[in-house]
């Protein structure tokens, strides 16, 4: 729902916008996902996309493994209901659930796809906004679907200026666009 300067202003002199108290929220620390077999969902995070295994708390008394890079976890857990999981492991839909990951190079992930035989969807959005944003879907051996995107093509245009956007100095940032009613994204 997108909402207009003028219809903010009215939201703010009705005082329907109300000071919002700081949430301590930090950042995206891990994406959980159920797998048929923790070894092949292992070998394909740390393949295709680069992750590195990491250790998990002994007291786990579950299978599962831990990958960490780029600022972010992925938590794998051997799946004990099978019903779980996707039941189609082709299927590509970028309207359906999945994860995205920020690229630097396009073109070296779509060869790193291809080399690996990985099939996936590719295309573009947003050309005719003149911010073309080039997408690449695929799934995980379980069909969890992935997202690798040049999405720092597309400004960040906050809608309501309740709360604040909070962006981390040590990561990539999309460009922002504000106007005066939204000038309280900080850095955190």
């Amino acid at each position: 729902m997108q909402i207009n300067i003028e219809e903010r202003e009215r939201i703010k002199e009705n005082g329907a916008e109300k000071k919002q108290v700081d949430i301590p929220v930090m950042a995206l620390n891990h994406v959980s996902r159920v797998c048929r077999s923790v070894e092949d969902s292992v070998e394909f995070y740390t393949k295709v996309l680069g992750f590195v295994l990491i250790q998990r708390p002994e007291s786990f008394d579950f299978d599962g493994a831990w990958l960490f890079n780029y600022g972010i976890g992925i938590h794998l857990v051997q799946c004990k209901d099978e019903e779980k999981l996707p039941s189609d492991k082709d299927r590509l839909d970028p309207m359906d659930n999945h994860i995205s990951f920020q690229c630097k190079s396009m073109e070296a992930m779509e060869h790193r796809l291809k080399d690996l035989n990985v099939k996936y969807m590719k295309r573009t959005v947003g050309e005719e906004d003149g911010a073309p944003i080039d997408q690449l879907f695929f799934n995980d051996p379980d069909g969890f679907m992935i997202e690798i995107c040049n999405c720092e093509n597309l400004k960040l245009v906050p809608q309501r200026s309740i709360g604040r956007i909070k962006l981390p100095y040590d990561k990539h940032n999309p460009p922002i666009e504000l106007d005066t009613i939204d000038a309280d994204v900080v850095r955190a």
